[in-house]
């Protein structure tokens, strides 16, 4: 039995399927910019083109969800434990989309210009230990109904992600000033934005994690 099983209980199944649904539609947008960030890495601009506005898209389903799951526990007789618990995940991960929908308009923005290659392979790096955290997330959230103790380790590994994108992190600003004249003032700003918009990513999903280690001791 999930966690959203246990969410179940109460009769509100619509409700838990939207919940559901907005969780793995967020966790999935970071996929999404790996792909975005790969594909601008390694020139393929008309596909990254095509793979924002795919993202766009997916990211304003997110927020129409996320507003139809609030909107729908607002109408719900639910237990203030469960109610508090499934709004608070499902704020998280919509923040953490809107981090990754600005990173995408970063890219976009910068898909003419000439970038340091070691730049561009951080930051390609940087998406894909965002892409392990979301993963380790998503199995912490389904392993709470399961197995509580397995939902503390996969938490843990989370923060342990967001700790690698902290060292990258700073290999990136070195590399910024490394490369400022030849950057310019324009494009750093760009790039400092951008990369500040992943940094918030890794923060968000460790935000969450932290939030599930609270859970696996709630009696």
């Amino acid at each position: 039995m999930s966690w959203f099983d246990l969410f179940r209980k109460e009769p509100t199944s619509n409700t838990m399927f939207l919940a559901q649904k907005q969780i793995s539609k967020a966790i999935g947008t970071i996929t999404e910019l790996r792909e975005i960030m790969l594909g601008f890495a390694e020139g393929k601009i008309s596909e990254v083109e095509k793979n924002i506005k795919i993202l766009f898209v997916n990211e304003a389903e997110i927020d129409d969800i996320r507003r139809s799951v609030l909107n729908e526990l607002a109408k719900q007789d639910l237990s203030s434990k469960y109610r508090q618990n499934l709004i608070h995940i499902v704020k998280c991960l919509d923040l953490m989309a809107d981090h990754v929908k600005d990173s995408a308009r970063n890219i976009k923005i910068l898909l003419n210009t000439k970038l340091p290659k070691e730049i561009m392979d951080i930051n390609v790096k940087i998406t894909e230990v965002l892409v392990n955290a979301a993963v380790f997330l998503g199995t912490a959230i389904e392993m709470l109904g399961i197995n509580p103790p397995q939902a503390l380790e996969f938490s843990k590994k989370v923060d342990e992600q967001e700790h690698i994108v902290d060292e990258y992190y700073l290999k990136v600003k070195a590399l910024f000033l490394k490369n400022d004249k030849e950057l310019g003032m324009a494009t750093l700003l760009v790039l400092k934005d951008l990369l500040e918009c992943l940094e918030k990513i890794a923060d968000t999903l460790a935000d969450t994690a932290d939030y599930i280690r609270a859970l696996t001791t709630t009696k």
